[in-house]
């Protein structure tokens, strides 16, 4: 099995070591509170003498800053940095020429599970940058999850992570908004669940509400027919919800925003297109 440095002991960083140790891997943990190494240290772990001490540097931050204020001016000679923390493509880029002008190499990625899911069973991460410093590496992070490789653009990998929390969060508050909605009517959300759980799965099916798929063939396409379900009529409707959330005594900030986008589309000239057409004015603000 591979040595693996641990650096940043959160929630997440704490079951990364937690795993590379229950998969058999001798792991070194650093944290800038030193005291958050105790447990795993108990476990078996041993306490890196700083955060640049190990060939493998598995980073779990809150931003890409910390990981600057954690290794310092320290050399990285011939060490490979795997940084999962969050910040932006630009940052990620940026990040990779600090790492290599150091003398190491960085690969960035994205864990699309929370800290109880990590190295259970569905879990994967977005990897990017050189795939054949990631593949020398490959054993050892598979502990973690699957490895989604998706190029040499350091950015990318964040890119992935942040399309998809995009979806999740706008999804979820959807659904917040629609909870509160029927909430004062007196419907609790276990009884709006099921058609809930309907919507999401149908979105992403292959029937008629399966706008993810045909969404995606209209964007390839960059056609989006709108004879029977134009943007006009959508925006209409949209309106009608924003009004009734009002009435309701309830937040429109997020709905308003998303009428707001779908007026001036229609405004530009493709009320007549189906909703795909959106997406060029989310192209061109």
């Amino acid at each position: 099995m591979s040595e693996v440095t641990v650096v940043g002991l959160g929630p997440m960083g704490a079951k990364m070591a937690a795993t590379f140790l229950a998969a058999g891997h001798e792991v070194k943990v650093w944290n800038r509170t030193a005291s958050k190494a105790d447990p795993l240290v108990a476990q078996g772990a041993a306490r890196a003498g700083s955060a640049a001490d190990g060939v493998l540097l598995v980073v779990s931050q809150i931003g890409y800053q910390a990981m600057y204020d954690s290794l310092g001016d320290a050399r990285l000679d011939g060490k490979v940095v795997v940084n999962l923390s969050s910040g932006t493509p630009k940052e990620l880029r940026e990040a990779a020429g600090w790492v290599a002008r150091r003398g190491g190499t960085l690969i960035t990625g994205g864990i699309m599970v929370p800290p109880p899911g990590i190295g259970e069973p569905g879990a994967y991460t977005f990897y990017s940058g050189p795939k054949d410093v990631l593949d020398r590496h490959r054993a050892t992070l598979e502990a973690l999850g699957e490895i989604t490789y998706v190029g040499t653009d350091e950015g990318l990998a964040m890119m992935y992570y942040q399309s998809q929390l995009l979806m999740f969060w706008s999804s979820l508050t959807a659904h917040m908004h629609a909870v509160a909605l029927l909430g004062t009517a007196g419907v609790s959300p276990r009884e709006f669940l099921p058609f809930a759980q309907e919507t999401f799965t149908s979105l992403g099916g292959d029937g008629t509400l399966g706008f993810v798929k045909s969404s995606t063939e209209d964007y390839e396409a960059g056609v989006y027919p709108g004879e029977l379900n134009s943007l006009h009529m959508q925006a209409v409707g949209l309106g009608h919800v924003v009004e009734a959330l009002e009435d309701a005594g309830l937040d429109s900030t997020v709905p308003k925003a998303l009428l707001r986008l779908f007026e001036r589309a229609d405004a530009e000239g493709r009320g007549g297109e189906g909703l795909g057409t959106v997406i060029e004015s989310v192209r061109k603000p």
